[in-house]
């Protein structure tokens, strides 16, 4: 065993939590990964608990459960964050007189606000918003889209749920994720989101670890990203595993500035390695 493979042993072996990323890592689309069940089933076997981590906010919390039910993968409110939660969580504390929004989000999203005592405002000039929040929405029209730039351009309080310029599929289309809607409403207004919320920002991740009273060291970030699960990894001081069953290629992962501490053709090779360092240790 070389230096480097002996580090990554005793990385692994400290390993106590895995932040998995959904789209790209465990399934693709709405196709799971013919290895996730039993990926999932090794982590529970080593002791190693797990949650699920998308910046992906066009479904609510209860919609990823059915989904993944469906899936045939249990799991509770408390296993799931996603971007949703984090911008509530973000407006309720930095921006606590925010109340009316002007959303652009499907209608799962805008429910999830709606249930946090958020209001949706309409598509209208007389129904003046608090502030707009910019989302992954696939129910998008043009009229919203030029209502949201205007409202922009007026100076309100203007944040994006993630920053992701593409959303994963198996399909034969691209889809237009919130990263790419932001740089359209830029392009019109001259303004960038106040905040982009998601990953690669860290508070997700450190919302785990304080939750699950962990040090950065006994938790691994796995995903398909260098700029968003990997980037939230290095800010959050954890160990960054990138597979390669989405987005990113072994090329591009190789000419990244910061490369990832682990890269895996799946979570599959994840699990095989996990079992090996908890056996060593």
């Amino acid at each position: 065993m070389t230096s480097n493979q002996h580090e990554m042993t005793k990385d692994l072996s400290r390993i106590r939590h895995v932040a998995l990323d959904m789209d790209g890592t465990i399934y693709l689309g709405n196709t799971l990964f013919p290895y996730t069940h039993a990926f999932l089933q090794q982590l529970r076997d080593l002791g190693i608990t797990y949650s699920f981590l998308t910046n992906n906010p066009s479904r609510s919390i209860n919609d990823y459960l059915l989904k993944l039910h469906k899936m045939g993968i249990e799991a509770t409110k408390e296993e799931i964050y996603n971007t949703t939660v984090a911008t509530i969580d973000y407006l309720k504390t930095h921006l606590p007189g925010v109340r009316r929004l002007f959303l652009l989000g499907t209608p799962s999203m805008i429910s999830q606000f709606e249930e946090a005592g958020f209001e949706s405002t309409a598509d209208s000039p007389a129904d003046r918003p608090d502030a707009v929040v910019a989302a992954f929405d696939m129910t998008l029209t043009y009229a919203r889209l030029c209502r949201a730039a205007w409202w922009i351009s007026q100076g309100l309080p203007y944040v994006a749920t993630n920053p992701d310029r593409v959303c994963p599929t198996n399909e034969q289309t691209v889809l237009v994720d919130c990263g790419s809607i932001c740089q359209c409403l830029e392009h019109a207004t001259g303004r960038r989101p106040d905040i982009t919320l998601g990953k690669p920002d860290p508070n997700m991740l450190l919302g785990i670890l304080h939750q699950r009273h962990l040090q950065p060291d006994q938790i691994a970030m796995v995903g398909d990203r260098i700029y968003t699960d990997i980037e939230m990894a290095r800010r959050a001081g954890a160990l960054g595993v990138l597979v390669l069953s989405g987005e990113t290629t072994l090329e591009v992962a190789e000419a990244a500035p910061h490369r990832p501490d682990l890269i895996l053709p799946s979570v599959k090779e994840l699990g095989e390695r996990l079992a090996e360092a908890h056996k060593q240790s």
